[in-house]
């Protein structure tokens, strides 16, 4: 069993920001950091004092993390970025919300003198009795101290205080691990209170200017026996306010979970239970551990199980018969065509987390192209009169500013341009769209004709499939292409702008007509919607024209995306091996093309290259980023894998910008984070010149001088699929949810409650059943913290027959 901690972390917007640019504005992004390790970076908004980011991460961290940190800093193009503000949160802070943080927390000063970070190697002696007496701190070495000079290392060296003297230890240049193994000795007076404290500082010393603070460690006196180990460095006591308010605001959301993964079997009769109506769909919709889990999830957490339940079903290749099962539950339900999936419920949810999973880079194949083009000819588009700014519009003349009446019509020009190239793509997509969605809109639009055959309601059957691909997926993607992976940036205003229009176009496209624009300047586009609502609606029918031998056949591509042999990720990346010869450095890293799947780590000089070579998975014993400066290039990361031998090989990776080189750090870590000999430290610099560049240590065998790093942050749907973390989770939300829903079903017949429709009808008996298998679970948990182990799960007849008798 593997115990998890997660930190979900939202980081919608900020409001009010201070300007750092000499323009009056700023480029935010944020940092998200916790305790010493950056592990998630926002792109930047250009040109933004509210900026809008939109970006979730799920964070897998180990489970003594202390602190998240997020950091708001202004991107210059020269120089080094400006920081504008942090919030930090504690632990203590998180866990103590049971639903969660979700507010607005008001931008604190940075202060160098507290951030602070990294560990120090101490050995304290103190004798219990003699004279004098001498106290003995030995200063070992220290590791992970944050950098104070431009070089991106420090100079640190250690300032010891003790009964009124103080020593310093020697300097070490131009290093964040430097090694001392120097011995300070204190004489004790013989009246010297108990209560007395050894004061540790490590300081980086500046030839010119006061010296930085690098962290402190205080050690009471009145310990017993020496003391010895890493201690974790301090920031000194703030002794003022600190000021809210004045840097802006920050709003986010953020919530912890602690679950035990239990082996994947364990989860076997849940997920059977659950299963059961798409495998037999001929019980009553409502007489179902689907349903009873519908009924029981609120507003705030539907998306999570909605999200589970498709990955789960994904896995099983389940996900059409789940969709058919909760679409068909919706339209029991809906009376009025017109409001059919307009709500956020758990078919809405589903088919939209479904889009996510199985579309991906069928969005991609479609609208890449012209997003890009959009991205790189930022051209000046707005039909807004309000909104318009003459000088802007003005091409490249000397006839100064353009009139309303022609930034209308080069924009409407560029607008048609763009949006007409989008249709083109989407109506000639049908071949590239993935079987299995195909299949899942085949049924959507048969379901939606059996609830309304009426010829009057016909037009429902092309909405409800339009709805779900262009107002959900399409759309959503054109307007923040960043959060769909379009792109690696946030559109600046000006393209933002462009992108706005466009999403807006087809959203009309979406709605086939019904549903007019609101704006009337955006009527002069309806020369280029109409005709393409038409050809949407062929595209529509071609979409679904898959016979049932196909239909078999996508059902089962659904598992394969998760297969072990499955590519997770890849992509052109520059590699050198560690014990590469090369006299010129720069020219080392060759350019490759990687393949991440669950077994291994491949790579070869193309993707047609019969010759590869490759890391297999099990064998990666660390996944590290490499100090900036170790390389002329940026954005390094080390693989340390064992080889045949049992010797440790070490391949450097660059890629070519931060985002990618955390994606490919989290793919990495999560593929191996089942591995069983992973090191606990590696050097974060390279051997070079006879020395390690970041510990300066002469022995290229040397132990590791910094700390690896497990934390992993979790794209919801580019990574592989855990599913037992995801059955785990819905245990989770079917067990909170326990109370309410057998009080629910113990209400007996003719009592005055209210009850719910759907456990009226029949949901009591599918209830004692999701108690029996939810008791085994919580039964497997229990046996699990006491370190019993747990045997195999009893079947579904047995559970059954447990649950009769």
């Amino acid at each position: 069993m593997a115990k998890s901690t997660s930190l979900y972390c939202r980081l919608v917007e900020g409001k009010e920001l201070p300007a750092k640019d000499v323009s009056g504005s700023s480029d935010p992004y944020c940092v998200v950091k916790v305790d010493d390790e950056v592990v998630a970076r926002t792109a930047t908004v250009w040109r933004s004092l509210n900026p809008f980011w939109g970006e979730e991460f799920t964070l897998r961290l180990p489970s003594g993390f202390h602190s998240l940190t997020i950091y708001v800093l202004d991107e210059d193009t020269i120089g080094h970025d400006d920081v504008i503000g942090k919030v930090s949160l504690s632990r203590q802070q998180i866990s103590a919300q049971l639903r969660g943080i979700d507010s607005w927390l008001s931008l604190v000063p940075v202060h160098p003198d507290q951030e602070v970070q990294g560990e120090i190697h101490l050995e304290v002696k103190m004798p219990e009795q003699g004279h004098p007496r001498v106290l003995r701190c030995r200063l070992i070495a220290a590791r992970d101290l944050a950098p104070r000079d431009p070089s991106g290392t420090s100079d640190p060296f250690v300032r010891v205080s003790c009964c009124g003297h103080t020593q310093e230890t020697a300097v070490i240049k131009k290093t964040r691990f430097p090694h001392w193994d120097e011995v300070l000795e204190f004489e004790l007076a013989e009246d010297e209170p108990g209560d007395s404290m050894l004061s540790v500082e490590v300081w980086d010393w500046d030839i010119v200017g006061k010296n930085d603070f690098l962290g402190q460690v205080k050690v009471p006196l009145d310990a017993s026996g020496p003391m010895e180990g890493w201690f974790q460095l301090l920031p000194f006591p703030s002794s003022t306010e600190e000021p809210r308010g004045q840097l802006g605001s920050l709003r986010l959301t953020v919530r912890l979970l602690e679950d035990r993964v239990l082996p994947q079997h364990c989860y076997q009769p849940l997920i059977q239970l659950l299963a059961e109506p798409l495998r037999s769909p001929g019980q009553p919709a409502a007489s179902t551990a689907l349903a009873v889990l519908e009924e029981v999830t609120s507003g705030d957490s539907r998306q999570d199980v909605a999200t589970k339940l498709v990955k789960v079903f994904l896995a099983q290749g389940l996900a059409v018969p789940f969709l058919d099962y909760v679409i068909t539950r919706e339209l029991t339900r809906t009376t009025d065509p017109n409001t059919l999936f307009r709500s956020n419920s758990l078919a809405s949810k589903s088919m939209e987390q479904f889009l996510k999973a199985v579309g991906l880079p069928y969005l991609h194949a479609v609208l890449k192209p012209v997003v890009n083009r959009i991205f790189e000819e930022k051209k000046y588009v707005e039909l807004d009169p309000c909104k318009m700014e003459l000088s802007r519009g003005r091409r490249i003349s000397f006839k100064g500013s353009l009139s309303e009446a022609q930034v209308r019509e080069s924009s409407l020009e560029l607008l048609q341009g763009y949006l007409g190239d989008m249709v083109d793509a989407i109506v000639g997509s049908v071949d590239k769209c993935p079987l299995l969605m195909r299949v899942a809109f085949k049924q959507l639009r048969r379901r939606v004709e059996e609830r309304f055959p009426s010829p009057q309601h016909e037009e429902v059957q092309y909405v409800a499939i339009s709805g779900f691909l262009f107002l959900r997926f399409f759309a959503p993607a054109v307007l923040t292409p960043k959060l769909f992976g379009l792109r690696e940036q946030h559109a600046e205003p000006r393209t933002g702008r462009t992108l706005l229009l466009l999403a807006k176009a087809l959203q009309s496209i979406g709605n086939l007509g019904l549903q007019p624009g609101k704006e009337p300047w955006m009527a002069p586009l309806n020369s280029v919607l109409l005709p393409s609502i038409t050809r949407v609606r062929a595209f529509l029918d071609s979409l679904i024209e898959v016979d049932s031998t196909q239909a078999t056949a996508g059902e089962g591509m659904s598992v394969a995306p998760f297969n072990p042999s499955a590519t997770v990720k890849e992509g052109f990346l520059h590699a050198r091996e560690a014990e590469e010869p090369s006299l010129l450095p720069r020219f080392a890293f060759k350019k490759r093309y990687f393949w991440l799947s669950a077994q291994a780590l491949s790579y070869s000089k193309s993707p047609e290259c019969q010759e590869h070579s490759c890391i297999p998975v099990g064998h990666i014993r660390a996944v590290e980023r490499v100090d900036e400066g170790t390389f002329p290039q940026p954005h390094v990361m080390q693989v340390v894998a064992q080889d045949g031998t049992g010797q440790l090989r070490t391949t450097y990776i660059q890629c070519k910008s931060a985002p990618e080189l955390w994606q490919w750090l989290w793919a990495l870590r999560q593929a191996s984070s089942a591995n069983g000999a992973m090191l606990p430290t590696c050097h974060p610099g390279t051997f070079r010149t006879a020395r390690w560049t970041c510990c300066l240590q002469p022995n290229r065998a040397a132990p590791g001088c910094s700390r690896t790093h497990s934390a992993v942050a979790l794209d919801e749907w580019s990574d592989p699929l855990d599913p037992a973390a995801a059955a785990q989770s819905l245990y989770g939300h079917l067990q909170r949810a326990g109370t309410r829903l057998w009080e629910a079903v113990a209400e007996p017949e003719g009592s005055v409650a209210v009850q719910s429709p759907e456990l009226k009808l029949g949901g009591g008996a599918v209830a004692e059943r999701l108690r029996a298998v939810l008791r085994d679970l919580d039964a497997a948990h229990e046996a699990f913290a006491r370190g019993d182990g747990v045997s195999n799960p009893p079947t579904a007849t047995e559970t059954d027959a447990a649950t009769a008798t």
